[in-house]
């Protein structure tokens, strides 16, 4: 399938999904890997990704669409585009479009570690859990002013 292929596919679900033209553009993005489409709020054009199509077939490229043509529609019309708003998740119902689209095989998600590191007040004992380290002889307790001292540094996966 090709760009052409695609533009013609993405007008014909809108009219007979949505009863509703679609007048801008629908391509693929090669630079796409987290997700399945894209819908430009300025241009208001389409961007699939191409992987999920040769991955899975038509009938996901074609749930990827409705998604997208979701909030084409509710955005041009001025109502809730967004994936919390209302309007939203009910247009999706009711056009039967996938809320997330599947995940790629070997596409796995980067598992982030924590770092934490823990200081403790030399004087009343409070300990303070943070992500980023501080500096100890510019910051005090927040409880009795007293001095800081990093007691350790925790790392998870």
């Amino acid at each position: 399938m090709d760009n052409e292929q695609l533009q013609r596919l993405v007008e014909t679900i809108s009219l007979s999904e949505f009863k509703k033209p679609f007048r801008h553009e629908a391509f693929f993005n090669p630079r796409l890997r987290t997700t399945g489409g894209r819908y430009m709020l300025r241009s208001h054009n389409i961007e699939i990704n191409k992987k999920y199509y040769e991955q899975f077939g038509e009938e996901e490229l074609e749930g990827i669409i409705r998604h997208e043509l979701c909030h084409y529609h509710l955005h041009l019309e001025g109502k809730g585009f967004k994936h919390r708003d209302k309007d939203f998740r009910e247009l999706l119902a009711w056009v039967k479009a996938p809320r997330f689209c599947s995940e790629l095989p070997g596409e796995k998600k980067k598992v982030r570690s924590t770092r934490i590191v823990v200081y403790k007040c030399a004087a009343c004992g409070q300990v303070y859990n943070r992500k980023r380290s501080i500096d100890t002889d510019r910051f005090v307790c927040g409880k009795c002013r007293g001095k800081l001292m990093k007691v350790k540094v925790l790392t998870t996966k």
